[in-house]
């Protein structure tokens, strides 16, 4: 498989050129007149479009029959989980935050950039409220994974974008491996293996703890899904989920990682890697038949860049598709665009998607492969390209 060396932190990066003090402004649409201002900052996450209102609730979570990898000392493997679930309308409470002041101030500094402008991310507005009352039902599950280094924050449109199409999500932040991400009682642990991956003497190391990463991301997500399925679960709304109905979805090595834990846990259905390297390869037998989707950039075109995606495609043995998005960065399948609008920069100037595209091109696709797979009802989307929307490829069809 060839690698570039760097490229698991490459995500970090973008993050802290998202964040820099001198960063390329955003330019105006082509059309904007000469002297027009620059757009207005974001000061929301795009708005849900299915029929349910979105709650949400934060899970801490410890796993007393796995030690942490990157840091053993520390004792029993811990997670922090956001679930966000389908809701009943009404209800006067707040939004919940983006991610706290803290937690901006640490991420802002694990990248090198101080306290400069923490409000900027800690500040953006949400379309979830902890107060409240879950739906009538039962609905599929999606387990979320995101990117290396980045906090489960950073899939949060996503993540209500389904529970409003009426899907329970649980987004797991894995400790030790992101920067940002707080604990009970105010402690917030460093990217460790972020130094592992740094730390690696050549690009064989680096593979090596990456596989680890996305192994060890099958076991946090296998067991989130027992204290959410179990007998005695650890959300008091847990009635509220299909066990029968699961799925792993993941950003970047959070991808790696829900193609892991599908070889590890047959209970999850299906999976969709969004842009991200397979450090964990898929072996000749496959996933046992069941659907998995990559969507990704154009540098997974096949023959490109990272042949994981070559590899791993002649090797998945049930439903599939390979998906490439024109014009789309590493970071599109995410909440960067959207940050990007609230800082007023520039982050990938080869992405020329507008936030819109990006934003609803992983919606509408994500949501169509869940749908098709965990519900039953076939997505015509999913069958090959469509005049609304030209920059989806088809990839070995």
């Amino acid at each position: 498989m060839r690698l570039r060396r760097g490229t698991a932190v490459a995500t970090l990066a973008a993050m802290a050129l998202l964040a820099a003090p001198v960063a390329t402004a955003r330019a105006l649409p082509a059309s904007a007149p000469a002297g027009s201002a620059a757009p207005a900052a974001t000061l929301e996450l795009p708005r849900p479009t299915g029929p349910y209102a979105v709650g949400t609730e934060v899970l801490h979570l410890t796993d007393h029959d796995r030690t942490d990898p990157w840091v053993p000392e520390s004792g029993d493997r811990q997670l922090m989980v956001s679930v966000h679930h389908p809701a009943r309308a009404g209800g006067p409470g707040p939004s919940a935050p983006y991610m706290s002041r803290d937690e901006a101030e640490a991420l802002l500094a694990g990248l090198g950039l101080g306290n400069d402008a923490p409000a900027e991310l800690s500040s953006l507005a949400t379309h979830s409220r902890t107060d409240a009352i879950g739906a009538r039902g039962r609905f599929p599950l999606v387990l979320l994974s995101p990117g290396f280094g980045n906090p489960r924050a950073t899939l949060t449109s996503l993540a209500e974008d389904l529970a409003s199409r009426g899907y329970v999500v649980a987004s797991v932040d894995h400790a030790y491996e992101s920067m940002g991400t707080a604990f009970p009682g105010g402690r917030i642990p460093p990217c460790a293996a972020c130094d592992a991956v740094e730390a690696a003497p050549d690009e064989d190391a680096e593979r090596k703890v990456l596989k680890s990463v996305s192994t060890g991301r099958a076991a946090d997500l296998s067991f989130v899904l027992d204290r959410l399925t179990g007998p005695r679960p650890s959300w008091e709304h847990a009635r509220m989920i299909d066990r029968r109905q699961v799925a792993a979805v993941g950003h970047s090595i959070g991808g790696s990682g829900a193609a892991s834990v599908m070889l590890a846990d047959p209970r999850v259905d299906a999976g969709i890697n969004m842009d991200g390297t397979f450090f964990e390869r898929i072996p000749e037998s496959g996933l046992g038949e069941r659907p998995f989707m990559m969507l990704g950039t154009t540098t997974h075109s096949p023959g490109g860049e990272d042949d994981s995606w070559d590899e791993g495609w002649k090797r998945l043995d049930g439903w599939k598709r390979w998906l490439g998005v024109e014009g789309s960065g590493h970071s599109s399948f995410t909440d960067v665009p959207v940050l990007e609008d609230r800082m007023d920069v520039t982050l990938d100037p080869t992405v020329t998607l507008t936030t819109a595209r990006q934003v609803d091109i992983t919606r509408d696709y994500v949501s169509a492969f869940l749908d098709q797979h965990l519900r039953g009802r076939h997505q015509r989307l999913l069958d090959g390209p469509t005049p609304g929307n030209p920059e989806v490829v088809f990839q070995r069809p």
